[in-house]
């Protein structure tokens, strides 16, 4: 028995033009032709596409499929797991972002907070959920995870005070904010030196860094919030040169500091907490 290629396509529950895609990848071999030109495919093409399709369905991509192989045993086994390992990594992935999903639509996060920020969404305001969203595209996985306990560990009440600062406040009430604000960012300086040193903890280069998080406070902050957060940056700096040796400086709060890392953004950036 011989088929034309839209015999066999239909046979196998596929296209004319799978077929063809699968003789240009070498996947499926051309067929001999009659003396009219038709191409004349056998049983043996019917089984091959069959097996093709088959790891297609697996989810085994096009350009694995060599490599798999289409009899069991030999080095099948060994690129099977290598796929498998693959389609675990995706069912993760999905698996979370349903659960992300189904948050969304109780109400208990938004899509404008980074994953795994979702049960403390409630402390951030406007403003500190984008400069979290931000982070995640700055800041590895480990620096982020510091981050949430950061934000976990912030006064509800001063947050409060921060986020209603009207950009017109007077300067007794910056300073009495920023008085307040400085101990937090001193103690998450203490507790996560790396915010001083964050390079290991970088996506983007240092420069990038410092200037995506430069532009992002200054436009997500009025004024009185941005003076707040330089000032107390100044006041955990000298804290910690009291309490300790000196620190390398939160940043240079002239640029509404060096946003070298979340640190200086941690009340230039705590705001993060904020």
């Amino acid at each position: 028995m011989a088929w034309s290629t839209s015999e066999l396509a239909d046979l196998a529950g596929t296209t004319v033009n799978s077929v063809r895609h699968y003789h240009r990848t070498g996947l499926l071999d051309e067929p001999e032709r009659l003396s009219n030109g038709y191409k004349q495919y056998s049983a043996r093409h019917l089984v091959r596409l069959l097996q093709i399709r088959r790891l297609r369905e697996l989810g085994v991509p096009l350009a694995q499929i060599e490599a798999v192989g289409f009899e069991s045993g030999g080095n099948s086994g060994q690129a099977l797991l290598a796929i498998d390992a693959d389609l675990a990594a995706s069912i993760e992935r999905l698996q979370r972002a349903r659960a992300e999903i189904r948050a969304i639509l109780e109400g208990t996060t938004g899509i404008d907070v980074p994953p795994g920020f979702e049960d403390v969404a409630g402390k951030l305001s406007g403003p500190n959920r984008s400069l979290m969203l931000v982070y995640s595209q700055l800041y590895d996985e480990s620096a982020m995870s510091d981050v949430k306990r950061m934000v976990q560990d912030e006064p509800d009440d001063l947050n409060d005070e921060f986020d209603t600062l009207p950009p017109d406040a007077d300067e007794a009430t910056r300073e009495r904010i920023a008085v307040a604000l400085a101990p937090q960012l001193a103690q998450h300086i203490a507790d996560y030196p790396w915010l001083m040193q964050p390079a290991e903890h970088l996506s983007k280069g240092m420069r990038v860094t410092q200037e995506t998080f430069i532009a992002t406070v200054r436009e997500l902050y009025n004024e009185a919030q941005l003076h707040v957060l330089a000032r107390a940056s100044i006041l955990a700096t000298e804290k910690r040169a009291a309490d300790a040796e000196p620190a390398s400086a939160l940043g240079d709060t002239s640029a509404l500091g060096d946003a070298s890392a979340p640190g200086d953004a941690n009340h230039e950036g705590e705001h993060h907490d904020r």
